[in-house]
């Protein structure tokens, strides 16, 4: 609205009907109540969302005062009908969003609707209930459509009449359906880059021809098979996705391809080139029976010659975790020369060797663990094996010792995870009467190692200089109940680089541990122990983080707070610690501390008899209790002595006045004498 005084004007804006917001030339009118499309908007409005409304009918007129409408919002609305002529104003609109709607009941007169928006690019129509043959119709005047979202929907089978005039499409999504069989639905989408078919019920992929394609995701289906269309065509193929089905075989990929991420985790995959049983499967054939309408056709797949026929040399991402994988082929690694990240974890492997021809020279990340794994083998060559392994993660296997060297040859690791295995760090002390000493990790002069987790490995008395020459930042020897036996003093080459440590859960009790040379120390994690006086070390650190719960304590220093320590620290977890709630100065010093959080404070409580209570609301009967417990002993003493001397006085008094005669008599005539004047 325009007001003019004299020879000026002064713009003023009146909230629009409903408290719709305007930004720039976005309306905005999410969830306001609103029944129908307000009429008194800005006509030049070019983006309007009305999303969770309560709008169920798009009428004829309700867009006309809108011609410059490119982008609409109907999601989360009870739409229910579009009227034909309601997009005749709107004909430039390019995005329409009609997701989580009731169009289901009068579908036929939504079409066509739709059917007037030629420069329209991308549909939403998620989450209508509709059918294959719904879908049909409301798209297939559409021929402009790049981007279609029919997710969340009642589709069952698709067939190459429903997509048919959608020539220019790019990107299609239909996960969340209900789709058990796909009849050459695709072939006609000639621009088609990325499909989503993941949550459906698709039991198998079989003469995959999409070359086009860029992006395929069919995860969470219940595929046993994936069959690439035998072709020398190169497929674009980028990404695929067969994560969470049931595959039996690695897949058969297309022959020349750009694949550079492969997910396969969590499915029924194995390689049977050697059983477990030592049973040699390498010249053993299978069949799959092809059954397209009236026909059947057997495609023979010899395993080991067939199977890894295509070229892999792009692949960068491979994730095989959760899986039946007992052993690798040989040769399997070198077709990926390009492989950056390498996920086994969660498979049978007893055993995994690194070849120098496998030429893993661009693998950053190796995770196997979660295995069986009881030997690691790397062959030492000429050249460096993985030369660019920053993260290396064998947590929770079966070993003993790693390959001799193994960290020499990694010049980039970083990070590295050996949790859950029985292993010790070298050196080890000489024992009298051993020829040689147990098997153990060496990571010393490991210069780029920084992060290193050895929890729960069973370490005993710590000794030496395991960490010599080797810069960690972060180490956590949680669940390790003997690893403190001898002291902290084998953290000495750490004392300059070490941030964070955690010694969670190994029977830490004396409060005599000296945490003082850990001078870079930020976040240090105690929990779990048992420990009953507060580390007197700790007060000169400048942590920022520390863990005191589930241990013995029944108080904290009283001028912890004023310390270097309560100066510094930002996050203090002090739960689970049978605090004693006539001994709460200390709490009530902390809760004046300026920037420090306590996230655990609701469960903090403190102990008062059989009574545990929270610290910050102590009912009144303790307080009294506990200024008893802490009064002046002397003055308590005094009080208790009072009346009793008080006692004895008066009874000392009243024996005196009754016997008083008696008494003077019997001195009389004891110590009295008659004398003449």
């Amino acid at each position: 609205l325009a007001v003019g005084w004299g020879s000026g004007a002064v713009a003023a804006w009146a909230p629009p009907l409903g408290g719709c917001k305007l930004v720039e030339s976005t309306m905005d009118c999410t969830g306001r109540w609103l029944s129908s499309i307000p009429g008194n908007l800005r006509g030049d409005t070019e983006e309007l969302l009305l999303d969770d409304n309560t709008i169920q009918v798009l009428g004829n007129a309700s867009l006309l005062p809108y011609i410059q409408l490119c982008h609409l919002s109907l999601t989360r609305n009870r739409l229910q009908l579009i009227e034909p002529g309601a997009f005749l104003s709107s004909q430039g609109l390019q995005e329409l969003s009609l997701a989580d709607n009731l169009l289901f009941t009068n579908y036929s007169l939504t079409a066509a609707a739709l059917s007037a928006l030629q420069a329209l690019r991308t549909l939403d129509l998620a989450g209508n209930r509709l059918t294959e043959d719904m879908v049909s119709m409301l798209v297939c005047n559409l021929s402009s459509l790049e981007s279609l979202s029919v997710a969340r929907n009642v589709i069952m089978r698709l067939d190459s009449s429903i997509f048919t005039n959608l020539t220019q499409l790019l990107e299609l999504n239909l996960e969340k359906n209900y789709i058990f069989e796909i009849d050459k639905a695709f072939e006609g989408l000639q621009r088609l880059q990325r499909l989503n078919i993941a949550y459906n019920y698709l039991p198998c992929l079989v003469g995959f021809g999409l070359t086009q394609l860029r992006v395929l995701n069919v995860s969470y289906n219940i595929i046993e098979w994936f069959l690439a269309l035998e072709s020398d065509d190169l497929f674009e193929l980028e990404v695929l996705d067969l994560s969470h089905n049931r595959l039996l075989f690695f897949p058969v990929l297309p022959r020349h391809n750009k694949l550079h991420s492969l997910l396969l985790q969590d499915n029924r995959m194995s390689f049977y080139q050697h059983l477990p049983n030592g049973t040699s499967l390498a010249n053993v054939t299978v069949q799959f029976l092809i059954i397209d309408g009236n026909s059947t056709n057997i495609t023979t797949v010899k395993l080991w010659d067939e199977l890894c026929y295509s070229n892999l040399s792009s692949l960068r991402l491979l994730d095989m975790s959760q899986n039946q994988v007992w052993g690798l082929p040989e040769g399997f690694l070198a077709q990926m020369p390009s492989l950056t990240y390498l996920k086994l974890n969660q498979n049978c492997l007893e055993a995994f060797h690194l070849l120098e021809e496998d030429s893993l020279a661009m693998l950053a990340e190796l995770d196997l663990s979660q295995n069986r794994l009881v030997e690691l083998g790397v062959e030492v060559g000429v050249r460096d094996i993985l030369p660019n392994l920053q993260l290396f993660n064998v947590s929770t296997n079966r070993l003993r010792a790693l390959p001799p060297g193994l960290f020499t040859h990694t010049r980039q690791i970083t990070t590295v995870d050996l949790s859950h295995n029985q292993v010790n760090l070298c050196p080890q002390p000489d024992v009298a009467g051993e020829a040689e000493s147990a098997p153990c990790v060496d990571i010393r002069g490991v210069e780029t190692l920084t992060h290193l987790s050895l929890v729960g490995c069973g370490l005993q008395g710590l000794s030496g200089r395991p960490f010599q020459g080797t810069p960690l930042v972060y180490l956590d020897l949680s669940d390790n109940c003997q690893a403190l036996s001898g002291g902290l003093g084998w953290l000495q080459d750490l004392a300059l680089t070490l941030q964070v440590l955690s010694l969670r859960n190994t029977s830490l009790s004396s409060a005599n541990v000296d945490f003082s040379a850990l001078s870079s120390l930020a976040r240090l994690d105690l929990s779990g122990n048992s420990l009953t006086a507060f580390p007197a070390s700790l007060a000169t650190l400048e942590l920022h983080s520390l863990d005191l719960r589930d241990n013995c304590l029944v108080a904290l220093p009283p001028a912890m707070a004023q310390a270097p320590l309560g100066r510094s620290l930002r996050e203090l977890y002090l739960s689970r610690n049978p605090y004693n709630c006539c001994t709460l100065g200390w709490w009530d010093a902390l809760q004046r501390v300026e920037g420090l959080r306590v996230p655990d404070r609701p469960q903090v409580t403190c102990s008062h008899g059989a009574r545990v209570l929270s610290p910050g609301a102590l009912p009144q009967p303790v307080l009294q209790s506990c200024r008893w417990q802490e009064a002046d002993l002397a003055l308590l003493y005094l009080v208790l002595a009072l009346p009793t001397c008080l006692t004895l006085l008066v009874a000392f008094v009243v024996v005196f006045l009754v016997l008083k005669e008696r008494l003077l008599i019997m001195l009389k005539n004891r110590c009295g004498a008659s004398s003449p004047y």
